[in-house]
């Protein structure tokens, strides 16, 4: 029943409602901060009831009242009406189930209000007395409050939802998002086999035993060193007091010296000071070559003993296997031989050497026994240096090098014959090689091809060119003990200092050659063991040589000297002294048993060093080392049953573990169409030459079909990764051919930056200096023209810590290939300062390896999701920001995997310029539209690709039906041909006609 708005009800003084105890919506609101009152909304409790009655409302003469009087009584602020309004609602409630407590109803409603109206009035006051901040320091901090939280977001360390609906990010509005694209062209769907070896070949015969786990773990002894210096460095630093507040007070000088780095030379002394008792000035020269002449030199080489039967073989046989040891006279005496029979005199005399140096160093040699000037009779080429001139017959060069003549003549026709040195290394252009003599010397049977190897892997090269001869040169060894260790070897470092020094207490006269992996590991060796020694009561004299590859060519000599009377040598050396050279004196060798191989992986794109176990044929000839002197034992620090079980009977070829792109493209332009009918003697794994082919089919190299483009013409004339020749060739058209020069050939040395163990410090702000914050590639540019200004100097470059050397390298590449782009009539144009121009050209070569930031120094690249790091050399590290999207010239792993030589880009210019990995993401954009993009993108390629093949297929079917035409006997003769008579066949007995020898059919 309906109540009327005055009936007074029975049960609103049963139950004492009190509105201001009852419920906490109608409790009387705190006073609000002074921050936050002024943009406080206006209360919505305005609605009254029914009877149209507004609850009073509070003036600001109540302000005079004192806080505590405000709300004395009752019910202060609450009328009458209000209350019965209360009881309606509370009644209407209870009979319809509304909620009870209707906002509409709220005698508290224009309390807000009135402190909006306080605060108003204060800030009035405020503005009055200038206290209020102004408009531009608020601003201020308002932009570094934003800056602060877009950074946390970006490097995830927050979250979005940690702040609330109210934060507004400007970069994210303005912030281009990247979609990636999986598409692949149409040869590379699977359906297409490109080699015999579907399955890539691992590094190690088998990941779960005792030596290829130990080769993963590494030495325990060198990460305790490494960490004990690790350590020193930090405590020098923290207790270096010299120069600060606190070193000044208690008086602690600063040691006096400039910020220019050591004089040349003075950085090897430095940096091999542990080494000092070996320092002294020689020639490098053995006791042997001290006092024999050349010609008593060469005729002492057991390669002289069997000149004639060996130039006999040559003239019998187009194809001949030579092996012989190191040192027997094979790469010195083979080319002089065939010199002095004639071979010169109808073409050149070619040898290929595996290495640059070993070209060098042997050419050099060579005239110097031939008493003729470098560069004459003798000469060598190597990329981006030729020594040779028109009157050159004997030339040494890298393979490489003679790999790309062989695309300007196939035939090879200026050579009469080619000496392929050191074979049994298996370089990956001496495999490639190898396959395309095999076609060359159908062609041509006046070409000689001499392979000369060592011991290993001789019957497999006779075989592969159809059991060609093998001619065994005799060389002096003597018989070598074998002896392995009786238990598996976890730290090899540590077993071998043991050994070493088990060995010079215990045994007889004889020089120690000990095998180890790199330079780390050499260097804590040495250590070790004069450490050890110095503990020993009175020990014998120890000589203590290190060799590695890095080493400067004078202290490497020194491993030739002939030690005092009474002192032993002990020589600590990578596979370096396998073969490559032969140390007198040798009488025990300590293998440890594993090297470094460079293997590469296929999913990360790069080229790895990995501690491997080594062969079993890399074990023979270590040990063979022992025996040329005389009787040697040979120490193996593993196991008998770890040599059978555990090793490779043959290293794993470098063309089986490395990136073939240089390689892949090469054969394209040789015309090798199908990979598969390339005859290898270990085809590479499928993997790796579909990897390969991608990556040129990324860079526009070739086309959905697999098929050399212009570009990829293009690129075969320049000497290096078909990225940097991408750079190159688009250089031109973006207007920056001379900068882009620079950066290609500083890209195409060793680092030219110069940081001594020492002065680490002072090298890396030298190395600041020069940075460019947005780019390493401008960074490199940065470096040259800065050298080019100040006059090419080298004391300019030793004052900033820059390798002179390298740049004076880098120099002689820019010449080289400004020749060779002044040859593909390309322009050359410099872009000034304008460097944004320079950025988008790089990124036109590397656009296939971009990559977009995930975290503080963290990026994941873009199409392989795989995470990356940001190098702590880059310019990029450390500046407080990290752009969202770069591009990098490849990937080095040690901790972790790093980019190198990294350039910041827009994203923008990765849709644009790689089109078929990117597009930029626009609002609404769904993942189905996505899907059916990439659908249509398959389709129109695979279309492309059908015509493509109908229209070879046709080109191939008209040239058929043309040859055919051409060779059709027409019976008829006008002169020019030879009378082709009729054969009438009805009738008669038909007979098989017989060829005829020296005719046709």
């Amino acid at each position: 029943m309906k109540r009327e708005d005055g009936e007074a009800s029975p049960k609103r003084r049963k139950l004492d409602f009190n509105p201001l105890k009852s419920d906490d919506r109608f409790a009387v609101p705190a006073r609000p901060s002074t921050s936050r009152s002024s943009s406080r909304p206006p209360s919505k409790f305005q609605s009254r009831s029914n009877n149209g009655s507004a609850t009073p409302r509070y003036t600001p003469s109540a302000r005079s009242k004192p806080k505590q009087e405000e709300f004395d009584g009752p019910e202060p602020l609450v009328d009458e009406e209000d209350s019965k309004a209360l009881d309606r609602d509370w009644y209407a409630g209870d009979e319809m189930g509304h909620t009870f407590g209707d906002d509409s109803h709220n005698p508290f409603g224009s309390y807000d209000n009135s402190w909006a109206e306080q605060q108003r009035e204060t800030a009035l006051i405020e503005k009055k007395t200038g206290k209020r901040q102004s408009a531009r320091a608020a601003q201020k901090q308002k932009d570094v409050d934003a800056w602060e939280t877009n950074r946390m977001l970006t490097s995830g360390v927050a979250q979005r939802r940690d702040f609330g609906d109210d934060f507004e990010d400007d970069e994210e509005a303005t912030r281009v998002h990247l979609l990636v694209h999986d598409l692949k062209p149409p040869f590379l769907d699977g359906r297409t086999v490109f080699s015999k070896q579907l399955e890539p070949v691992p590094a190690v015969r088998d990941f779960q035993s005792d030596m290829a786990v130990f080769s993963r773990k590494g030495s325990k002894v060198v990460k305790e060193r490494r960490q004990q210096k690790e350590r020193q460095k930090q405590a020098q630093e923290a207790t270096n007091m010299a120069g600060t507040a606190l070193g000044n007070l208690m008086g602690v000088k600063e040691e006096e010296g400039d910020s220019a780095a050591p004089m040349l030379g003075e950085e090897e002394a430095q940096g091999n000071s542990k080494f000092a008792q070996h320092m002294k000035k020689n020639d490098g020269a053995s006791n042997f070559s001290q006092s024999k002449s050349l010609r008593e030199q060469r005729e002492y080489l057991p390669a002289f003993a069997v000149r004639e039967d060996l130039l006999r073989v040559i003239r019998d046989n187009q194809v001949v296997i030579c092996v012989g040891e190191t040192g027997s006279g094979k790469t010195t005496q083979l080319t002089q031989f065939l010199y002095e029979e004639g071979y010169g005199n109808t073409g050149l005399i070619g040898c290929t050497q595996p290495r640059r140096v070993a070209a060098m160093s042997v050419a050099k040699r060579v005239s110097e026994e031939m008493e003729c000037k470098l560069g004459g009779t003798v000469g060598y080429a190597i990329r981006f240096e030729d020594c040779t001139s028109k009157e050159t017959v004997i030339k040494y060069m890298t393979d490489g090098v003679l790999l790309r003549e062989s695309l300007n003549e196939p035939d090879l026709d200026r050579y009469s014959c080619v000496i392929m040195d050191e074979a049994h290394e298996r370089a990956l252009n001496t495999d490639v090689l190898m396959g395309l003599f095999k076609k060359v010397l159908a062609r041509r049977r006046d070409l000689k091809l001499i392979v000369t190897s060592a011991t290993m892997n001789s019957k497999r090269f006779s075989d592969f060119y159809g059991g060609a001869p093998e001619f065994f040169i005799p060389g002096r060894t003597f018989p070598v003990d074998i002896m392995y260790h009786r238990s598996p070897v976890e730290d090899y470092v540590d077993q071998a200092v043991q050994q070493v020094l088990a060995i010079h207490v215990s045994q007889g006269a004889g020089d120690i050659l000990v095998f180890m992996t790199g330079q780390e590991d050499i260097e804590c060796t040495c250590e070790l063991i004069q450490e050890r020694l110095n503990a020993l009561n009175d020990p014998p004299k120890l000589s203590i040589l290190p060799i590695y590859s890095q080493m400067p060519a004078d202290l490497q000599a020194k491993i030739f000297d002939r030690a005092a009377p009474g002192v032993r040598k002990v020589i600590v050396a990578t596979n370096i002294a396998e073969t490559s050279l032969t140390v007198d004196g040798i009488m025990y060798v300590v293998d440890a048993g594993y090297s470094k191989l460079k293997v590469y992986n296929p999913r990360m794109g790069m080229d790895t060093l990995q501690i491997t176990p080594i062969s079993q044929a890399n074990a023979s000839q270590r040990a063979g080392r022992a025996g040329r002197t005389g009787p040697g034992k040979a120490f193996h620090l593993f196991t008998e049953a770890a040599f059978k079980d555990e090793l490779y009977i043959q290293t794993i070829p470098e063309i089986q573990r490395t990136n073939l792109s240089n390689t892949v493209l090469l054969l394209k332009s040789l015309g090798v169409k199908d990979l598969l009918d390339f005859d290898f003697m270990d085809p590479p794994p499928q993997d790796t030459i579909t990897t390969s082919l991608f990556d040129l089919w990324a860079l526009g190299a070739l086309d959905n079909i697999g098929e050399l483009t212009e570009i990829g013409r293009k690129m075969t004339a320049f000497p290096m990764d078909p990225s940097l020749a991408k750079l190159l060739i688009t250089s031109e058209e973006y207007g920056c051919s001379e900068e882009m020069l620079t950066i290609v050939s500083m890209l195409s040395v060793p680092s030219v930056f110069y940081r001594p163990k020492e002065r680490q410090d002072e090298s890396d702000a030298a190395r600041e200096k020069f940075f460019v914050p947005e780019s390493d590639h401008l960074t490199y540019l940065h470096v040259y023209s800065q050298w080019k200004s100040n006059g090419h100097s080298d004391a300019w470059c030793t004052r900033h810590f820059l390798h002179p050397k390298s740049l004076r390298r880098a120099k002689e590449i820019r010449d080289q290939l400004l020749d060779i782009m002044k040859m593909q009539r390309m322009n050359m144009i410099s872009c000034g300062t304008d460097w944004d121009v320079i950025r988008k050209c790089i990124c036109s070569g590397y656009y296939h390896q971009a990559a977009k930031v995930k975290g503080i120094g963290e990026y994941v690249n873009l199409r392989t999701s795989v995470t990356v790091q940001l190098h702590p050399t880059s310019a990029l590290y450390g500046l407080g920001y990290l752009p969202d999207y770069v591009v990098y010239h490849e990937l080095i792993l040690t901790s972790k995997e790093y980019m190198s030589t990294v350039t910041s880009v827009d994203p923008h210019w990765l849709a644009e310029l790689g089109g078929v990995f990117f597009s930029v993401k626009e609002k609404g954009y769904s993942a189905r539209e996505k899907r059916v993009t990439e659908v249509e993108f398959n389709r129109k390629m695979e279309i492309e690709a059908k015509m493509a093949e109908d229209k070879l297929r046709e080109e191939k079917r008209l040239e058929a039906e043309n040859n055919r035409l051409v060779r059709k006997p027409t019976g008829i003769s006008d002169g020019s041909g030879p009378v082709v008579k009729k054969v009438a066949t009805k009738g008669a007995v038909r007979r098989p006609v017989a060829r005829r020898p020296g005719r046709g059919f």
